[in-house]
């Protein structure tokens, strides 16, 4: 897994950069035990792992 932009992870996934902000606002707690900071612009690897995971997207 490599580091993603928000903008390239909700592209992944299908849906825009609001939804894909609204998913991870829903799970937020959970990337912050993977490494995520508020504000962030580039997710680190392990984020992004675990957001493809929890909603299964295909990267």
């Amino acid at each position: 897994m490599k580091a993603m932009t928000v903008t390239q992870l909700a592209a992944a996934a299908g849906v825009s950069r609001r939804t894909m902000n609204r998913w991870m606002k829903m799970v937020k707690d959970e990337m912050r035990k993977h490494g995520y900071r508020e504000g962030m612009y580039c997710l680190p690897p392990s984020v992004v792992k675990f957001l493809v995971e929890h909603y299964s997207i295909e990267v």
